[in-house]
């Protein structure tokens, strides 16, 4: 370990001490003491408990906590019943009626109905890309009795499944019918699900600590667990997520075992961790991201299609990822949108971005008619992306870009990023994220690439020419045709700047040697984990 290394882990071990003292032990009951708990840092603070209505992960990952699946895809990516009991096609290949397993409860024990099942795929389709293109084909669906309901499409095709099973942004978690019925514009209050935990009220502190326990009445599937489908074994009584003031304290609080788990290890600080005897890194695949830019469509100046083009050219993403990650051994750089090694890894229309080219960049910039109009871009200074946006600012600033960086947490970026808002009146240009590999691999469902003005992700891109090509790859089936409609899609998407991708990085995480069972899934879970 080198001295810097050793001289910056020294003045913060007690300032762990202090706030494990402080965060966590302070406001964990006495009373349960004696149970099994796995405490454990996420990648951001729980500060909302709505799964649909936000693309946050934390979310997600709560949702996957309280809630249960439909269907959900297993290791080998294959969509398995989750809280279905299995379906039926009809021969023509545009019916199917799904059968829920019998005995799911909620957690206040009443029973999970096809009821309950169908409010909340009507709500998941409200937001939900892929669940919209479904709803286009979608003819009927209808209760058939309390464990079964038909859905009918208008030509023969799986997508209920690929829609329903998909394992992220958004999955549909089932709800009761009454909290389904929630608006969309409405954030739902309810903490009842039919998961495998229960959120303990009570305990929550948003953005400092949420609890869970041990579901006694969830009934897993009878099968061994397989991703994120197969059997749900919980075998911890309890589950903290607790927040620390920094990510030296949250490695410091691992080392003493004042924590078991650090979900996102910051990068720079692997080195920390490298030789601890009691510590175990994992560097997942199935956890791989993608960090993304992405362009305000509405607002000059990038509602023009040439100065977001000259913006693509100005970046290199190099110099980006080795600001955000470091070790080469982590990262990746490739112009796909869909993955450097998915099953669509095109990387199309990107042969003149992202190598930095300050030079061509101005000269597209001058014929655009930029004329020198600040842009505002977002600098989430306590979230994965923050080291990028320094390296972003001064590599536009080269091409001839005026850049004004307004530094703000995350939590402040994901309300800003609503706004429509001229940059003037507290509106922005430019926001910084990233997503896990599992959402980019999936044209249909990866948020980002939809471009249907109001109803597309933060940006509002407008473009038909993309939402007709995701309709046939919707219709499609043949692997040729597939491949050959992602490549057209990364073609628009590298042309008009619908989402810029800035290159792919490992996710990291530790945790103590006495904890065993954690699964390889795109998604991060606690069900099958020991701790010794």
């Amino acid at each position: 370990m080198s001295n810097l290394l050793k001289d910056r882990l020294r003045p913060a071990k007690s300032l762990a001490a202090v706030w494990a003292a402080l965060a966590i032990t302070a406001i964990t009951p006495v009373a349960v003491s004696a149970q099994t708990t796995l405490t454990a840092v996420m990648e951001a603070p729980l500060r909302s408990l709505d799964p649909v209505i936000t693309t946050s992960y934390i979310v997600r990952n709560y949702g996957y906590m309280v809630y249960d699946t439909l269907l959900a895809e297993d290791a080998q990516g294959q969509v398995k019943p989750q809280m279905l009991e299995g379906w039926k096609v009809t021969e023509d290949g545009q019916t199917y009626t799904m059968t829920l397993r019998e005995n799911l409860r909620w957690h206040d024990g009443s029973p999970v109905t096809a009821e309950d099942a169908v409010e909340s795929i009507k709500r998941w389709i409200q937001l939900d890309k892929m669940g919209q293109i479904m709803t286009e084909f979608l003819t009927k669906m209808e209760v058939v009795d309390d464990r079964s309901f038909v859905m009918q499409f208008s030509f023969p095709t799986d997508i209920a499944l690929r829609a329903m099973g998909k394992p992220s942004s958004l999955p549909l978690f089932v709800m009761p019918k009454e909290v389904a019925r929630t608006p969309i514009s409405q954030a739902i209050t309810s903490t009842v699900g039919s998961g495998p935990f229960r959120f303990v009220d009570k305990e929550y502190r948003p953005g400092v600590q949420a609890v869970f326990e041990k579901n006694p009445d969830y009934v897993p599937r009878n099968e061994p667990a397989s991703g994120l489908a197969g059997g749900k074994q919980v075998k911890v009584d309890r589950v903290r997520w607790v927040a620390m003031p920094d990510a030296m304290t949250g490695v410091n609080a691992l080392r003493s075992g004042e924590i078991d788990v650090i979900d996102q290890v910051q990068l720079d600080l692997l080195p920390l961790l490298q030789n601890e005897s009691d510590i175990v890194l994992n560097a997942s695949t199935a956890r791989g991201a993608q960090t993304e830019m992405r362009f305000n469509f509405l607002q000059p100046p990038f509602n023009n299609k040439q100065v977001r083009q000259a913006a693509m050219m100005a970046l290199n993403q190099k110099s980006l990822m080795q600001a955000q990650v470091g070790n080469p051994d982590y990262f990746e750089t490739c112009g796909a949108v869909f993955g450097c090694h998915s099953v669509f890894p095109s990387q199309a229309g990107s042969e003149t971005y992202f190598n930095g080219d300050a030079v061509g960049a101005k000269k597209l910039l001058e014929q655009s008619g930029y004329k020198g109009e600040p842009l505002v871009l977002l600098h989430p200074t306590d979230f994965l992306t923050s080291p990028v946006v320094p390296v972003i600012a001064q590599q536009l600033r080269n091409a001839g870009f005026t850049v004004n960086v307004e530094a703000m947490d995350w939590q402040t970026v994901q309300t800003r990023r609503t706004s429509k808002r001229p940059v003037q009146e507290g509106g922005w240009s430019i926001i910084t994220t990233y997503s896990g590999l599992v959402d980019v691999s999936n044209p249909l469902s990866f948020m980002a690439v939809a471009s249907n003005g109001d109803k597309a992700w933060f940006g509002w891109p407008d473009i038909p020419a993309i939402e007709k090509t995701r309709m046939e790859f919707a219709r499609a089936s043949g692997e040729s045709d597939l491949i050959r409609l992602a490549t057209d899609l990364q073609k628009h998407i590298m042309d008009e700047g619908v989402i810029v991708p800035l290159g792919e990085f490992k996710m990291v995480s530790a945790m103590r040697k006495n904890l065993n069972g954690f699964l390889q899934t795109p998604v991060p879970v606690f069900w099958n984990v020991e701790k010794r």
